[in-house]
């Protein structure tokens, strides 16, 4: 038998590996610290980040919303608070459980979908707003922004909040900002953006909205009514 020689990885390609490994646990087999950990890593703030984002949304009574990567279901919960019909959407099933009796114990009856963002598996041109807080990468693919402009109405909007960033400043945000930076929540996204989202023929514009103590950055991109 020939010699099989092992090719050393690169310590940064190593590290990255950790990183989706530990965010893969944290999606699925250790969902239930998500709260947990959402709250630590931004002092509070994380919920008032999500919820920045239901004002952008459509507000017509009979408006369809569709949450992409819903977690643990604390904005489908704020979305119903607010009045909106909303379908969740994820692929782990530890959150889909986790949400599922966070709706019960509201007494609400869970409208959740399991499944991938590049093939959503619905209708065209069904729902009046999708909304997705921290997505990881796959909200840029190009599938998944063609399926989503696919489900969209004519002049419904998309609605991102890719980020947000505290305030005040301590040891403890600093250790945080490193935190955030080393595991790549922090600084640019890989690509542009407003670029991708205008790529895939949406109307974008990008705000950062001023809360108590912090900041979120919110993109908003409405899909053309000639669609």
């Amino acid at each position: 038998m020939g010699r099989i020689e092992l090719i050393p990885l690169q310590q940064d390609e190593l590290w990255w590996r950790l990183v989706r490994f530990g965010f893969r646990l944290l999606y699925n087999e250790m969902a239930w610290t998500y709260d947990w950990v959402s709250w630590s890593v931004s002092l509070g703030h994380w919920r008032a980040w999500q919820r920045a984002s239901i004002p952008h949304l459509p507000t017509d009574a009979d408006a369809l919303i569709l949450e992409l990567a819903h977690g643990t279901g604390d904005l489908q919960l704020d979305l119903l608070a607010a009045g909106r019909r909303t379908i969740g959407f994820d692929l782990s099933p530890y959150m889909g459980r986790i949400t599922r009796r966070k709706l019960r114990r509201a007494g609400h009856s869970p409208k959740l979908v399991r499944g991938m963002a590049q093939h959503l598996p619905f209708p065209g041109a069904l729902f009046d707003g999708v909304v997705a807080t921290f997505p990881t990468e796959f909200i840029i693919q190009p599938e998944t922004l063609s399926d989503i402009q696919r489900v969209l109405k004519p002049g419904g909007r998309l609605v991102l909040v890719p980020n947000g960033r505290l305030e005040i400043t301590n040891v403890l945000v600093r250790f945080l900002e490193w935190l955030y930076t080393i595991t790549g929540q922090r600084g640019p996204w890989p690509v542009d953006l407003e670029a991708r989202f205008t790529q895939a023929g949406f109307q974008v514009r990008s705000i950062t909205e001023r809360l108590p103590g912090s900041e979120v950055w919110i993109v908003i991109a409405e899909k053309g009514a000639a669609w």
